[in-house]
């Protein structure tokens, strides 16, 4: 039997990076590549839009629901963004853990911070920076969907996010997208390979000594 098939601890993979520096774009080429990495479904009060499916895409809560979430301590992060509250659900994600899934998390500082805290051992943190301010504001114009004010407080929030750069575990410059890529992707192969998340390695051995 080959070792990879041996069993190990999942992760959970956090990216992040201001908007425009091709965090969703990362995203999305790591999710059609890895079969064994996931991304993570939150549970959010927003109401469901048309073409959402529960349980894909987001787990639906009335506010109160999400209250007692809360109080119970379900989560393993949450935060309120635009008056409306989202979380990552702990019992969801422990039991994908232990079974080796692997989960992609797209939030920023603030939720990586938190889930640091609360699941460090399982955590694997990376942050994309832009390869300027001038490229990134160029790429949120080329978008052709803010007005200058929008953008703007985008770029304020861009900065503010940059400066937390030195609280993950990783940090790449997105300068060329597939070399990023190709880059997080080597970052997500060596986590698996650590010793501590290889569970399946302690019989491995245990056969390898007793062999002969």
């Amino acid at each position: 039997m080959a070792i990879d098939s041996y069993p190990r601890r999942g992760l959970m993979l956090i990216l992040s990076s201001p908007s425009g520096a091709g965090k969703t774009t990362i995203s999305r080429m790591l999710l059609q590549a890895e079969e064994n990495l996931r991304m993570s479904v939150s549970v959010t009060t927003r109401a469901q839009r048309p073409g959402e499916v529960e349980g894909v895409d987001y787990f639906f809560a009335r506010p109160a629901q999400f209250e007692e979430m809360v109080a119970r301590d379900a989560f393993l992060e949450w935060a309120e963004v635009f008056g409306n509250r989202y979380g990552t659900p702990r019992a969801q994600i422990a039991e994908g853990l232990a079974r080796g899934e692997d989960f992609l998390f797209d939030i920023d500082w603030q939720g990586a911070q938190q889930l640091s805290q609360r699941a460090g051992v399982d955590v694997v943190s990376v942050f994309l920076l832009p390869p300027s301010i001038g490229e990134l504001e160029e790429r949120l114009r080329s978008r052709g969907t803010d007005s200058d004010g929008v953008i703007a407080g985008r770029m304020a929030r861009a900065r503010a996010e940059i400066s937390h750069w030195d609280g993950y575990d990783y940090v790449v410059i997105n300068d060329d997208l597939q070399a990023c890529f190709e880059k997080v992707r080597t970052i997500l192969e060596a986590e698996r390979l650590r010793r501590a998340r290889q569970t399946g390695l302690i019989e491995f051995v245990r056969e390898l000594m007793r062999e002969g």
